[in-house]
């Protein structure tokens, strides 16, 4: 496909925008009238834009596969997640301007809580209840001055969003393919004890060591906190080589995000990544698109907290940031994009506190699409569009050619 499209190209200067509101689509919820939070949120723009645009559902990587965020995003920027297979790790690292080579192995982490039963840790809270960042940068200060290597490997720990950080191994030599599958240590559950780092190949076997030994020393010192008291590892991964929006579709992009690693999923695709307040408020991100308008072709802006609040269970708080998007819609409508794209990358369902395999919402609006599908912007509303359910890796074609970006293919 991508060898496709790129013969295809050709340049005009139309504005598109990709508006990315992370975990979007949910399930129906008995004592909530039987609505998922997108049917219940008030949203006038949004259903007016699918009035008029093109609406369907989107399958992130494949029917019935629920998608980790980083295989989310490469399939919305066109990247099939199913050739690409890229560890969490590299985006957290990329998304906190840690630079990466060969050798260099990075994981995703969480601080989290746990209590010790017969002095075996037991998970409580696998995202250490949200911990403000400044807490995070002060316990990720501590082990970093006391733990800068381990087994002659250096070791550096970089504070992300909240309970999140990034780890990064430093090498002497390149690492061989392989190095980096190291299971991970988090269990996806709690009340149940954390996993260790097992190698799943024999070329990972000095990495699972390493962070073995790593994750000993640095629980040990934080056993006294109040709520970050271990650490649980993820999505190890060295550096890929992938082929960049301009490459791929001739375009400038830009990423608008607060968080780390839809910093770091951008950027490993060629965006630029723009300044954003400290918080990642959905205002201060349409400002920050609005001041670089003129400096590129296509924009990404992410709206984070409807995944968080989804995974939290809370309902109404995730209704609210849809809200809150939706009335921001003018301002990203007075920028005049040719294209505005409004999706998820992925389903996370309050009643599941967790992402899903279910199909996410899509909205296109451009001054090509038919109109007159779905009465509103919702689960219903979208499997009643045009454009039905399709993968994901659909979506950069589909605007691109309502941009008038792609010629015709064959005689």
């Amino acid at each position: 496909m991508e060898e496709r499209i790129k013969g295809l190209l050709r340049r005009n200067d139309t504005k598109m925008v990709m508006c990315v509101l992370d975990g979007l689509g949910g399930l129906p919820v008995g004592e909530r009238g039987g609505k998922t939070e997108l049917e219940t949120a008030a949203t006038p723009n949004m259903d007016r834009l699918a009035r008029e645009g093109a609406v369907g559902l989107h399958v992130p990587v494949a029917r019935g596969i629920t998608p980790g965020s980083g295989a989310a995003h490469l399939a919305l920027f066109g990247y099939d997640p199913l050739r690409y297979e890229i560890g969490r790790g590299v985006l957290e690292a990329l998304g906190l301007g840690i630079e990466m080579t060969s050798r260099n192995v990075a994981v995703r982490g969480n601080f989290s809580t746990v209590k010790y039963v017969d002095d075996k840790p037991v998970l409580v809270d696998r995202r250490a209840g949200r911990i403000p960042t400044l807490e995070n940068r002060r316990i990720a200060s501590g082990i970093q001055a006391a733990i800068p290597e381990v087994d002659g490997v250096k070791v550096s720990i970089t504070s992300g969003m909240e309970h999140r950080f990034a780890l990064v191994l430093t090498f002497d030599d390149p690492l061989p393919d392989g190095a980096d599958a190291v299971i991970d240590t988090d269990p996806q559950s709690e009340g149940v004890s954390p996993l260790s780092p097992e190698p799943k190949t024999r070329e990972a076997e000095r990495v699972a060591i390493v962070l073995d030994k790593y994750v000993h020393e640095a629980t040990a010192l934080i056993r006294d906190e109040e709520r970050a008291n271990y650490m649980l590892l993820r999505g190890a991964a060295r550096y890929p080589n992938l082929a960049g929006y301009g490459e791929n579709y001739g375009l400038k992009a830009a990423a608008i995000a607060a968080y780390p690693m839809y910093r770091g999923v951008a950027k490993l695709v060629g965006m630029d990544v723009l300044d954003v307040a400290e918080g990642g408020a959905i205002e201060d991100e349409i400002e920050a698109m609005a001041r670089a308008y003129e400096d590129y072709d296509f924009f990404y802006l992410h709206v984070k907290k409807t995944d968080s609040y989804g995974e939290d269970g809370d309902f109404d708080a995730k209704v609210g940031v849809i809200e809150a998007f939706d009335r921001l819609v003018p301002s990203i409508l007075g920028l005049n994009p040719d294209i505005l794209v409004v999706t998820g990358d992925h389903s996370t369902p309050s009643v599941m506190r967790a992402h899903s395999w279910h199909p996410v919402p899509f909205l296109l609006h451009s001054g090509l699409a038919r109109g007159g599908g779905g009465a509103e912007f919702s689960e219903p509303g979208c499997l009643r569009g045009e454009l039905g359910v399709f993968r994901a890796v659909e979506i950069m074609p589909l605007m691109l050619a309502h941009a008038g970006r792609l010629q015709k293919y064959g005689a």
